[in-house]
């Protein structure tokens, strides 16, 4: 199985790499497009700021690339907000794949810090990314914006107010949350997603 990492100018990109590699695959990280699209998979992680890598993205050309893939393919923390329609973080247009907005969180009450940080539970899961999963599991955040619940929601998390932890719709799949850091959930839904 050819398994890809899009490379752009965001984090994190070695941190999945070595996750896979812990499930035995030999990913290629790479922005060449031919090989993107070849791909029996295809994941788009992200650590970053939201305008700066839809800049990168667009005067790549890989966003039309990544909106057009056929294979599953899996977006991760700034990657799936990116697959949104727009993001707070610099207002910018994202690549529309989910037909919402992402959100800035807004402190409620003065224990409610903001990035949300460390680890939280993940319920009522609906995809095949959590196939095996009965009950709440945890998993690691690190983010500042948030996807709020709507269709596309294919798990759901509370911080602050509930929000999407997770998000599907057709080949493209998307956790706010870090598989790659979320020990041994964050491997079972890397290994359900490499199963699709």
């Amino acid at each position: 199985m050819k398994v890809a990492v899009v490379k752009y100018n965001a984090g994190n990109i070695r941190s999945v790499d070595y996750a896979l590699k812990r499930l035995g695959i030999e990913a290629v990280i790479t922005a060449d497009k031919e090989i993107l699209q070849s791909a029996d998979k295809v994941i788009f992680p992200g650590v970053g700021e939201a305008e700066t890598t839809m800049n990168h993205l667009k005067a790549t050309g890989l966003d039309e690339l990544i909106k057009n893939l056929r294979q599953p393919v899996f977006g991760i923390c700034l990657g799936m907000q990116l697959m949104c329609r727009y993001s707070e973080e610099g207002g910018v247009d994202c690549l529309n794949i989910f037909d919402v907005d992402v959100k800035r969180f807004v402190p409620q009450k003065h224990e409610d810090k903001v990035p949300h940080m460390g680890w939280n539970t993940i319920g009522k899961t609906n995809s095949k990314l959590f196939e095996g999963f009965t009950e709440p599991e945890f998993v690691y955040f690190v983010h500042s914006f948030y996807v709020p619940v709507c269709d596309f929601t294919a798990a759901e998390t509370d911080y602050i107010h509930p929000f999407s932890a997770a998000l599907h719709k057709d080949n493209f799949y998307a956790t706010q949350f870090h598989p790659e850091k979320s020990g041994k959930t964050g491997e079972k839904i890397l290994k359900n997603f490499l199963d699709l």
